[in-house]
């Protein structure tokens, strides 16, 4: 499991929070002051750097110090009815230290204050301890000590339990000799929103700067860098300042935002043994609507005094371009329909690589923390658990300001040593239409918030998983640590799924192979339970993963719940390098399968996999080779994204064929004759091939409607047609009309032909080429349904070819 969840302190009700009043402690106070580089000083100044230097010394120190310093935290074991929680010194030092005493080590044998037991029963359990271990021991030991402090000189009520509840889940952690995990009341893991600010800002960047030249686009990707390293060192006022200055505000929203901002952001600067997450990269806009204003007041003020001491290239881009670079994005940070705040925002990959810029504009990582880099979904954190972030996109920019980036990207180099091809679309066009297709006020038609019907399979659960209604998570069992809690519940949870649906599957080779540390699973979560999931073994040394078991729950199939989830394992996999799926498939499950890409063709050597995976009787070897540059739960929007700008450039294309050109004047001048290129609208001219009719539409409605008649009649008496005589029931296809929108049937047909609907038959092959498509799109291609709609398409077409509807 990962070593930070998602949820706030347990006695902080609902949630709680600090602010930097007068009396806040040294870690947590501190001004926001505008450096040149446009970083800020982090939180707490000094004291990080402090404790720094004292856990130095102390890991550098004799180990018997070191028993010493951890005996003070450690349980007596002398006895089991000895009740000490921690030695005590019997000659402890002056306080303050003085420096003219000479630290003297204590023996293991000296004596307890409190149960008179020698210090070796305190540090027994520490006898055969690795000398790392004991060092990260040592590390929250003095994180203790800091919190301590932290909670006597703290001021603001609801800031002070934070520290409390912090320095008591470290205390534990050291008598457990485990890792700290916050848990409480506030259930979600970081990221708390999607998209995060990161995102926001760089779909920012893209959307109204995209069209720069590179020099002044390289000025506003300065100018976000600094601005999301505001944010990660900006700190939040306590809820109790918030209240007095905005008393129309939703405190209890964001209480628990400054709470999570605590837990997760700030006190992990100044005592690393927490694991620390980047303020920009785990919230969203809902924080950043909460401060954007009063931030930008302050940053903007503080420009302006300190000016002089700002170098001069500095200067002119803090007071010139930030201040306006702040207004726009006022603008769409408050704006109910902004399109950065859209997950589908999408900000044309090829694009990018061809400018030499990259996805997101981020501030240099902090090293030695967990944080979600975007080079896929951050499916797992640990072998324990872990969560999976929406947002995806491609690592972050340099770290340096002003210096010049190197196009480090393999397939960035690829992109720029590909040569141009004639006929190539200029990407100023692609540029043009890109922001035509993304502006909602350019776009004309109907409102597209539902989902169409032919939308991607994937496309409602995608939608669900942004709103938060599902999650993904890979989850396992671990030997080397001790299980979250609710780790095991999903693990049950995905013990009894594969079980229902498995029938045939053994439940104790189920349950075996679930709890094995040796398989992961990635589940899915809804309302809080495992509805789904996907079972594997990773072969990292052989290039493949098998997948064991895969299963959604029967009352929430047929939602695309299936495609999403096989999406976020390949992603998984491409961040983890391996590159190959394998599976053994009943005959049940070679549909699914075949529709996320696997095929009967392996395509990597036997040698790699015999003797690594067990054969399954009656079962299909089957596999999939991913593709590491194809970002899969986002595959469908990209490609509906594609054909919208396809059908744009169409649309520009045939405007230009449609011009009409004046005639030539040059042969009035004495010219004998011109090439032919040279002819205006020539060279853009394409013949069309709708001048080879490939519709023969009969004239007369009475023979079209007998004809028509004649066929229907035909397909009907076929012995392939007994499906799709009448519409499909409820009861005998749940969900069926949840997937297909416009349902067909023979029946239906009869009807539309009787009432004389059919004017063309273009018409009529539309709805006689629906039933066959809603029939291969509801069932699986092995099933009896799918083979009668293919026999039946067959022959629909022998008859439309005899009558001499279309060319044979």
């Amino acid at each position: 499991m990962s070593e930070a969840g998602g949820a706030g302190p347990g006695g902080c009700g609902a949630g709680a929070g600090a602010g930097p009043g007068p009396g806040r402690c040294p870690a947590a106070r501190g001004a926001a002051a505008l450096a040149a580089a446009g970083t800020a000083e982090g939180p707490g100044g000094g004291g990080s750097a402090r404790i720094a230097v004292k856990k130095a010394q102390l890991r550098s120190a004799p180990r018997a110090k070191k028993l010493e310093k951890l005996g003070v935290y450690s349980a007596c074991k002398a006895e089991e009815s000895c009740k000490c929680n921690g030695w005590k010194n019997p000659n402890p030092s002056p306080t303050p230290p003085r420096a003219d005493l000479q630290q003297i080590i204590v023996s293991l044998t000296e004596s307890c204050r409190s149960c008179s037991h020698a210090l070796a029963a305190h540090v027994s359990h520490l006898e055969n301890v690795s000398e790392e271990e004991m060092n990260r021991l040592l590390g929250i030991v003095l994180d203790v000590e800091y919190l301590f402090t932290c909670v006597h000189k703290e001021e603001d009520a609801d800031t002070k339990q934070v520290y409390f509840y912090l320095f008591k889940l470290l205390r534990k952690s050291i008598l457990q000799r485990g890792k700290p995990v916050v848990e409480g009341s506030l259930e979600k893991k970081p990221p708390f929103e999607k998209p995060s600010i990161e995102q926001g800002v760089n779909n920012f960047v893209q959307y109204k700067f995209s069209h720069l030249p590179a020099k002044e686009r390289q000025t506003i990707v300065e100018l976000a860098k600094m601005f999301l390293n505001r944010i990660n060192y900006w700190h939040l006022e306590a809820p109790s300042q918030r209240r007095l200055r905005s008393p129309n505000d939703d405190i209890s929203g964001y209480k628990e935002n400054y709470t999570r901002w605590l837990c997760y952001c700030n006190v992990p600067q100044f005592c690393d043994s927490l694991p620390r997450y980047e303020t920009t990269q785990v919230f969203g806009r809902t924080l950043l609507r909460s401060v954007f204003t009063v931030m930008r007041r302050q940053l903007l003020e503080q420009a302006r005094q300190e000016k002089d001491k700002l170098p001069l290239e500095k200067r002119t881009l803090i007071l010139t371009h930030f201040p306006k670079f702040l207004s726009m994005l006022e603008e769409e940070v408050y704006s109910q329909n902004s399109p950065i705040w859209d997950q589908d925002f999408l900000s044309a990959s090829s694009r990018t690589s061809q400018l030499g810029i990259q996805t997101v504009i981020s501030p240099p990582p902090v090293a030695g923390t967990i944080s979600y880099n975007s080079t896929s979904s951050s499916l797992e954190q640990s072998n324990a658990g872990s969560s999976s972030p929406a947002c995806k996109a491609s690592s972050g920019l340099e770290a340096n300001p002003g210096e010049k980036r190197k196009m480090t990207d393999s397939h960035v180099l690829e992109e720029a040593k590909r040569p141009r091809v004639m006929g190539d679309i200029p990407m100023e066009l692609i540029n043009e239409v890109m922001s035509t297709i993304t502006d909602p006020a350019a776009m004309l038609g109907p409102e597209t918030n539902f989902l169409s019907a032919h939308s991607a399979r994937d496309e409602a659960a995608r939608l669900e998983e942004r709103r938060g209604v599902i999650e993904f998570h890979v989850v396992g069992n671990s030997l080397n640590q001790k299980p979250n809690k609710k780790i095991l519940m999903w693990l049950v949870g995905l013990q009894n799924v594969f079980s229902h649906q498995l029938p045939r599957m053994p439940k104790e080779y189920i349950t075996r192979l679930v709890f094995d540390p040796k398989h992961k699973t990635l589940a899915l979560i809804k309302d809080g339970r495992v509805i789904g999931g996907i079972c594997f073994r990773m072969f990292p040394s052989q290039g493949f993963t098998e997948i064991v078991f895969c299963a959604v729950t029967s009352n929430e199939q047929v939602k695309g719940y299936g495609t999403h989830l096989m999406n976020h394992l390949k992603e998984y996999h491409i961040k983890h390098d391996i590159l190959n799926f394998l599976t053994y498939a009943d005959e049940y499950a070679i549909g699914y399968f075949k529709k996320q890409g696997f095929s009967k063709e392996i395509k990597i050597p036997k040698t790699k996999y015999v003797g690594y995976i067990k054969d399954y009787e009656g079962a299909t070897l089957m596999g999939c080779e991913l593709n590491p540059r194809i970002p899969y739960t986002e595959f469908s929007v990209i490609i509906k994204k594609q054909k919208e700008i396809i059908k744009k450039l169409i649309e520009r294309k045939q405007a230009q064929i449609r011009k009409v050109y004046p005639g030539l004047s040059c042969f009035k001048d004495g010219v004998r004759q011109i090439p032919i290129e040279s002819i205006p609208g020539i060279s853009t001219y394409r013949p069309s091939f709708k001048s080879e009719i490939f519709y023969k539409e009969p004239r007369d409605p009475d023979q079209l409607y007998s004809t028509l008649k004649s066929i229907l009649q035909q397909v009907k008496s076929h012995q392939s047609a007994w499906p799709f005589m009448e519409p499909v029931k409820r009861t005998e296809a749940p969900g069926y009309y949840e997937v297909i929108r416009f349902p067909m049937d023979l029946k239906t047909m009869s009807e539309r032909l009787k009432n004389r609907y059919y004017v063309s038959k273009k018409l009529f092959m539309a709805d006689l080429q629906r039933v066959f498509t809603n029939c291969k799109e509801y069932n699986p291609p092995e099933s009896e349904y799918y083979k009668c709609a293919n026999i039946l398409e067959k022959f629909f077409f022998s008859k439309i070819k005899e009558a001499g509807l279309i060319d044979k």
